[in-house]
């Protein structure tokens, strides 16, 4: 399949992707990220990977478009819920049952 990556035309197939990125150990990341075999991936990983351009030269939306067209699986990571930190008098008041305001 062509497509027109940060300008650039690229011939890719999903045997091509695969291959690609065979034996590649996904990084840790935020955002969107594609599940290529078993693994999930960063966009912007899969994108360097396969293109072998700079992650500043494309968008994760081109990436992203692409690899759906290929019949990858796209998503966006959820957020991560804030988790309210304990100042240590309030953790210990906590241990020993009783609470102290805030």
């Amino acid at each position: 399949m062509r497509c027109v990556i940060a300008r650039f035309p690229f011939e890719l197939t999903k045997s091509g992707v695969l291959e690609s990125m065979k034996g590649i150990t996904p990084e840790a990341g935020t955002g969107e990220f594609v599940a290529i075999g078993r693994r999930r991936y960063p966009v912007k990983q899969v994108g360097q990977v396969i293109t072998g351009q700079d992650r500043r030269d494309f968008t994760a939306g081109e990436v992203v478009r692409a690899m759906t067209r290929l019949g990858f699986t796209c998503h966006t990571l959820p957020e991560a819920t804030p988790v309210s930190a304990l100042s240590p008098l309030q953790h210990a008041s906590a241990m020993l049952g009783t609470t102290l305001p805030a």
